[in-house]
């Protein structure tokens, strides 16, 4: 197991939308809790209802049924065990909204912290490059376009999706390719060590493709980890990043030169 924990590249500013980010996912989380099933599929996007531009409601069996699973009942209509269901609820969006709402839902706790404990690391670094109203849209952008990966690759499923993921990595993206040699804490089994983003964050990107790769053939059959998701977001983000290679390059020789001050060496602007 290998777990990031932090990096140790400082920044001189309040990464303030990051921090907006993790409040606005975390408040959604707390939403979805007192809301139930119904508020997270409601807002979950589906490959299915984008394509076709229409509202699934009502239960919808789930691909791949074994013949049997849905009866007829005597009045005529349907009848599909619950477990053999997924329980579409109605949108109060129009349904290519539910691309963006879904960014700020998740399965559960684990994958909520997961999610945000990477943002935390990386975000902060990526805003100061990018500052604030260009990093958001850029966030948006890449969980967009992994959202659209994945949609590509299964048009027709009627699995819902969700999660900040796709934003997410292509946050990681952007971060990599600014900052490759960024040394993160990362603990390995029971030992803390540290490793350079390029290998953290790099290798994480590749095994998403490579997971990519072997799955593509039943994408859309079954839930799971959405990785062409990640794998949009990633490649979007990389995309970002080589557009403001030039800048990053700046931030980054501003920070080292404000990381060797001194207070006997005065500052400059």
């Amino acid at each position: 197991m290998v777990l990031p924990l932090g990096d140790l590249h400082r920044t001189r500013i309040i990464p303030v939308v990051t921090y907006a980010l993790i409040a606005a996912n975390v408040a959604m989380f707390l939403l979805q809790a007192q809301r139930g099933d119904q508020f997270t599929m409601a807002l979950a996007c589906t490959p299915w209802e984008v394509t076709h531009a229409q509202d699934l409601e009502g239960p919808i069996p789930r691909p791949g049924l074994a013949p049997g699973a849905i009866r007829q009942a005597p009045d005529g209509t349907l009848v599909i065990d619950a477990r053999d269901a997924i329980p579409h609820a109605p949108s109060p969006i129009p349904v290519w909204l539910t691309l963006f709402t879904a960014m700020f839902l998740h399965g559960g706790l684990a994958h909520l912290l997961g999610n945000m404990l990477y943002l935390w690391i990386v975000g902060d670094n990526v805003e100061e490059v990018l500052g604030g109203v260009r990093y958001l849209i850029v966030y948006l952008a890449c969980g967009l376009m992994g959202s659209l990966a994945q949609i590509a690759a299964a048009p027709n499923s009627t699995i819902p999706t969700l999660g900040a993921s796709g934003a997410i990595a292509g946050i990681m993206g952007a971060y990599v390719v600014w900052f490759p040699h960024n040394q993160i804490r990362v603990l390995v089994f029971r030992f803390i060590t540290l490793l350079p983003a390029v290998i953290v964050i790099g290798g994480w990107i590749v095994l998403q493709i490579w997971l990519g790769v072997q799955g593509f053939g039943k994408m859309g059959e079954s839930g799971g980890v959405a990785y062409l998701a990640h794998v949009g977001g990633a490649l979007t983000g990389i995309g970002v990043a080589f557009l403001f290679y030039d800048r990053a390059q700046q931030v980054k020789a501003m920070d080292a030169y404000y990381d060797g001050w001194t207070p006997d060496r005065p500052r400059g602007y």
